[in-house]
């Protein structure tokens, strides 16, 4: 750890630097009291620097964070950083660890990034870009080929605040540190896996960026695919970002559409008008920004296969929504029941279920036993263990790897090229009508007759 690294966060004024990275950051300075952070944001507002530093104290406090703030040096430029010269001018003369953040719109990114050179990035600097990366596999390599010109791909952290998730990363613990797992991760002994990630929360306000992705290209693409190589991948000799993200994009490239079927390995659905919890909500058609022509996806499951020889034959199945009663947000993993039960054991024999809860981070395991009243009749009985909150908010995590020049926890160039390859059967069936995009009420389990992941 640099204890005096530079972060220079591109639209400093906007919504994601205040509801996310500056809380962020106050709650990574609180864990690690010797980090010190010079700011500097840059942004098209005509802010001061105690403009900014005001949004630092409020965005600190909200983190329960707010005697960190003594250890930020705050600056504030406005700037057009899709200019080459105005980039130049922030940029000039920083040196040590420099992290800039792209907390910007992707094509104001992707201008950012044309308008850069090798020349105008200080030595070593990290490039810190939030998803999407690009609208599909063409476009993500291109890209990619931009970055790859201006500093090396260790540089490059592509965001995925999943990856920060504890419990995304408490999968590497459970599977590779114990004997009763490790033996058992692949298509012998596991059934189905399961990765489904649903919310209470409507649109709120999002259709400027949501109303063109869905849920599929939102939540699916973007951050469960990651997931789903996490839980697949092969066991890396370390758990550096060479190793590791080696064994992760070797999952997405093995990975497909179920069967080549995506008319029948994916569905769709959209929200009407309902509550969810006391709390009505319109139709995402009357959602202000929507344009109902679209037909965006508010709901979204589809089934892949990692093509390998471990996971060959195995389901796993990924699911978003939103404006759903009491949504799972949750890792499932169903083992295969045994191959012979005893004559005279009586009840259910069902494989074993493992699950991550995916907040609060938890895991379980459901087990067949023998009966309290009954010893020969089975009944499930569930081991649990709070694995905790994390030492740090997903983003936090994010954060520490960006300023300390660790892309462990970032996708990789063709780990992200990838992801729009492997949906793509997906998105053209939806767009040549093969699977009807259906309803559901704001507030219930979605549309009836959906498969139960749970």
């Amino acid at each position: 750890m640099d204890a005096g690294t530079t972060l220079v966060i591109f639209g400093a004024s906007g919504d994601l630097t205040a509801r996310l990275l500056l809380p962020a950051l106050g709650q990574l300075l609180t864990a690690e009291p010797d980090r010190r952070v010079r700011l500097i944001g840059a942004g098209t507002e005509k802010w001061k620097d105690d403009d900014l530093r005001e949004v630092v104290r409020t965005s600190f406090e909200s983190a329960d964070a707010g005697t960190a703030a003594a250890r930020v040096t705050v600056e504030y430029h406005q700037a057009d950083i899709t200019q080459a010269a105005d980039l130049a001018n922030l940029l000039q003369g920083l040196e040590g660890q420099v992290a800039l953040y792209f907390a910007v719109p992707p094509a104001v990114a992707a201008k950012a990034c044309e308008a850069l050179t090798p020349e105008i990035i200080p030595a070593g600097a990290m490039l810190a870009l939030e998803k999407p990366f690009g609208t599909d596999e063409s476009s993500a390599r291109a890209l990619n080929e931009r970055l790859a010109l201006l500093v090396p791909e260790s540089q490059v952290f592509r965001v995925d605040h999943f990856l920060g998730k504890a419990t995304t990363l408490n999968l590497l613990g459970a599977r590779f540190a114990n004997r009763l797992l490790e033996p058992l991760w692949s298509a012998e002994s596991i059934e189905s896996v399961a990765i489904v990630y649903d919310e209470k929360l409507g649109l709120e306000g999002r259709a400027g960026y949501y109303d063109g992705a869905g849920a599929f290209v939102d939540m699916i693409q973007s951050h469960l695919l990651q997931v789903l190589a996490v839980l697949a991948m092969e066991q890396p000799a370390t758990l550096d970002e060479t190793d590791f993200r080696e064994a992760t994009s070797a999952v997405l490239r093995a990975t497909a559409v179920w069967d080549d079927a995506p008319a029948t390995s994916s569905r769709r659905a959209r929200y009407t008008a309902g509550s969810v919890d006391g709390n009505e909500k319109p139709s995402y058609v009357d959602e202000p920004g929507v344009d109902p022509e679209r037909g965006t996806d508010t709901l979204a499951v589809a089934t892949f296969e990692v093509r390998n020889a471990r996971w060959a034959g195995v389901p796993f199945t990924l699911r978003s929504g939103k404006a759903l009663s009491d949504p799972a947000r949750e890792i499932i993993v169903r083992f295969r029941a045994v191959r012979h039960l005893p004559v005279g054991l009586t009840g259910s024999a069902e494989g074993a279920i493992l699950r991550f809860s995916l907040g609060p981070d938890r895991m379980s395991l459901e087990l067949n036993v023998n009966g309290a009243d009954d010893p020969l009749e089975l009944e499930r009985a569930t081991l649990t263990a709070d694995l905790g909150a994390g030492a740090l908010r997903a983003y936090a995590e994010v954060l520490s790897g960006v300023l300390d020049a660790d892309p462990m926890l970032s996708v990789r160039g063709d780990a992200a090229e990838q992801c729009w390859r492997i949906i793509a059967p997906v998105q053209e069936a939806w767009k040549r009508g093969d699977v009807p995009l259906e309803e559901y009420a704001a507030g219930s389990d979605g549309p009836s007759g959906w498969p139960a992941l749970r």
